[in-house]
Order: C-alpha cells, then structure tokens, then sequence
C-alpha cells in the first residue's frame, strides 16, 4: 500500500471541520495530525515559525503577507470562520453613539490595524456609512490587557492618525473615557460577564447586517487554509484532496443543521435558524471555493488595499492556487 503523506493541521474546532478532524472524511493520500489551539496562537505561530503543514489563518493576515511578497503560503478556499461584524463596535453605555456617523471625528480603539474583522468594519464606514479613515483617530491597544502590538506591517493610508497605547487595555481607555468607541472581533471580557457600563453601538444589530447582506451580496469571510508551500510544491496534488475533504465534512455539518427530527446542537429552533440561513443564502449556504465567493473576495481584497493592510491590490490568483480553485465535478 502507498504510504499516506503525513500532514500537521492546525485548525480551531469547528462542527463543519469535525469529520475531517476526527477521521470520519479522509483526504484521499493523506493522514493528519489536528492541532486544536484558539484561533489567535495558531495565526501568530504559523506567521513566525510555520510550525505545522496546514494551518488556518486570518484572511487580513494572509492578505497582507502575500502582498509583501511572501512565497512560503498557498492557500486553499475553504473558509472557517465568517461574520458579518456592524455588531463588533462597542461604546460606553453612557455615550450618545448610536450610529456610524456618530463616529466622525470620534477616538476609536481596535486591537490592530492587520485584523480581519477592522477591514470589514472600515469598509463599512467608508462605503455604507460615508466616513473617510481620517474622519476618526485611531487608538492601538490590547481589547483586555495593555502591551498588545501589532504583528503585521501595514502602509497605513496618508493623514491617518493612529496611536499605540502600550499601558493600558482598550477597555480601560473606554471606561475612562480616554476613547469614545472600540472596534474588535473578541467581545470585550467585562462586556461577555455582563457588564452594563458597555453595550454595542448598534445593539439590535441583527437587522443590520441582513441589510447589508441584501444591499451589497457580501457574506464576509474571517479566515482561510494555508498550506506551507514546501509541502504543495513537493506534492501538489494535496491541495485539492484537502479541498475536497472540507467540503464534504461541510456538507455532513449542514445536514445535521438542518436535522429536523433530532436537535443536533444546543441550541433552541436550530433547524429552523439553518433553513432560514438557507432561504436567504442560498442551498450551500457557507461556500468554499473562489467562484462561489468571488463577490466577497474581490471586495475584500479591494478593502485591504484601501486601507494599507495590503501593499498592492492583489489578484485572486495569487491568493489561491489554480488547482485549488474549485471542485472538479464528474
């Protein structure tokens, strides 16, 4: 029997992940070894030191390495994590915030500047909302603790105002009204305990992003698979083998979402949450591949550029592969 190539795989726990992490779906030649870490130590680690063969990554982060002219990636479009994120911009509760315009010329915290989430929720103020990046003076911090900096190198646009804060967390400067807002994929903790002193800006958000969705056809993507390259030049037949392993460990969690008879997840309606997803995504409604997601990745990578997270505007190409582009049907 041929031997199976060996591939560490560092990816966070997801049920649209979980047969192919747990052994149920096998790519085709290949046996893995899952590394489970939070999604925030496998980005660093797998920037700095490509400690395993396949790694998630945060879309920004991809986006931005590529653009410096990094060569030791290849990416597959499969897509972990996606949020739509008007609901990530929190506020003093006591703050007369309660729309993006209500941001012009306001002090506002992110965690850094090369972050998935930021580029999406810029993107908003500028497009949706009408804000220019220089509208706002941007802050620099850890969301719960000080001495959080920034990992990737960004170009930051001419006339921007950004100031790194070492000392203090993003919540402290929000309590003490140092910021009138902060932007950041993690809830911040005192929010997630229940602390009233911070609500999001738009608290009933829900609405807002299916209006989004229905106005500009964009599902954001958050993050995406990276193969080291060593790994696909030497066999460049695994890119594709991994695409089609996720795809068909999508397909299972879709269907135990949809379950109808037995509730697959904790979680009360949780069929019906999905067949809504459905009527208004569409019958896959989390696509993998670049066809499938080309509105969003162009608008994306567009957005990256804009605001100096990437250095060049990239093509879809160079982000992935065109043996991994999509499926072959037979």
């Amino acid at each position: 029997m041929p031997k199976k190539v060996q591939l560490t795989v560092a990816l966070s726990d997801y049920d649209h992940f979980r047969d192919f992490t747990g052994g149920k779906v096998e790519a085709e030649g290949i046996e893995i070894t899952h590394i489970d870490l939070p999604v925030e130590e496998i980005f660093s680690r797998f920037t700095r030191f490509r400690e395993w063969h396949v790694s998630e990554m945060s879309m920004a982060r991809y986006v931005s390495l590529i653009s410096q002219g990094e060569r030791g990636f290849a990416g597959i479009p499969v897509f972990p994590s996606r949020f739509f994120r008007q609901h990530a911009i929190y506020v003093a509760s006591d703050r007369p915030i309660e729309r993006p315009q209500d941001l012009k010329g306001r002090k506002v915290g992110i965690p850094e500047w090369v972050q998935t989430a930021l580029v999406w929720v810029r993107a908003y103020l500028m497009h949706q909302a009408g804000l220019a990046l220089t509208d706002i003076d941007w802050y620099q911090a850890g969301v719960n603790v000080g001495g959080h900096v920034d990992e990737v190198k960004a170009v930051l646009p001419k006339g921007l105002r950004y100031t790194p804060v070492k000392e203090k967390s993003l919540t402290d400067l929000l309590l003490a009204g140092e910021i009138d807002a902060m932007i950041c994929a993690r809830p911040p903790r005192l929010f997630e305990e229940g602390d009233k002193r911070i609500r999001r800006m738009f608290q009933d958000f829900r609405p807002v992003e299916e209006q989004y969705w229905r106005e500009t056809g964009i599902f954001p993507i958050m993050h995406t698979i990276v193969l080291r390259r060593d790994m696909f030049e030497a066999h460049p037949w695994i890119g594709l083998n991994l695409f089609k392993a996720f795809e068909e460990a999508k397909r299972r969690s879709l269907v135990r979402a949809l379950d109808g008879n037995i509730c697959r997840f904790p979680i009360p309606w949780c069929f019906d949450y999905a067949e809504k997803s459905r009527q208004m995504f569409g019958q896959d409604f989390w696509p993998y591949g670049v066809d499938a997601n080309r509105k969003t990745l162009e608008a994306f990578t567009q957005y990256a550029f804009e605001q100096g997270v990437a250095h060049r505007k990239l093509a879809l190409d160079e982000l992935y592969p065109e043996q991994v582009a999509r499926l072959y049907e037979v």
